[in-house]
């Protein structure tokens, strides 16, 4: 097969050289008007096209790639006092797989758990290319189905306005949860 990135052969649909050369991860921190903050690891423009793969039947493994790339380097490096619990952000299946439970999975270390299916969207409206104000008028309308009393990060492939993460964190902390903060991909900062 060929990299996305370089058309090389390669065994990976990403080559180690793309691998290391054009998707090194930063770590940004964007915090949201309440004192929430959203960590990410990529600068948007870098990975615009591979987190496009969602929609393509081989999307879950540029995903997995990713997910080593950054939220497994992550969760190695992470120390926390007791353990915390990773939620995706709506899990659902999208062409066979769940770009955001990739990435909770990627989580599992020492400290963190990945818990899967727990915070399901009502509402099933695409946010792709809408306007904060489209967005803030059609809500997710989050359900959390997990357990009380956890310390959570949540996760997402994607910021954007920030919307859909707080209500996301509105919804857990309802059941006395607390929501430490939030990873994802990149920050694409549409105002």
């Amino acid at each position: 097969m060929r990299c996305l990135s370089c058309q090389n052969l390669s065994i990976q649909i990403i080559c180690k050289t793309c691998q290391e050369n054009l998707l090194q991860s930063i770590f940004k921190k964007r915090e949201l008007d309440d004192d929430f903050a959203v960590y990410s690891f990529f600068e948007y423009e870098d990975i615009k096209e591979l987190l496009n793969t969602k929609y393509e039947f081989y999307g879950d493994r540029v995903y997995k790639i990713l997910a080593n790339l950054s939220f497994k380097k992550f969760a190695d490096n992470f120390n926390f006092d007791e353990n915390v619990v990773a939620v995706s952000v709506d899990d659902n299946t999208t062409h066979e797989f769940s770009q955001s439970a990739i990435l909770v999975n990627a989580l599992r270390s020492k400290n963190i758990t990945p818990i899967y299916s727990t915070l399901k969207a009502r509402n099933r409206l695409k946010y792709a290319g809408k306007s904060l104000e489209y967005r803030q008028k059609h809500k997710r309308d989050f359900k959390y189905k997990g357990k009380q009393n956890l310390k959570i990060i949540l996760v997402d492939d994607i910021i954007t306005t920030g919307s859909t993460l707080k209500e996301a964190k509105e919804v857990i902390e309802k059941s006395n949860c607390e929501v430490l903060f939030a990873l994802t991909l990149s920050d694409a900062k549409i105002q």
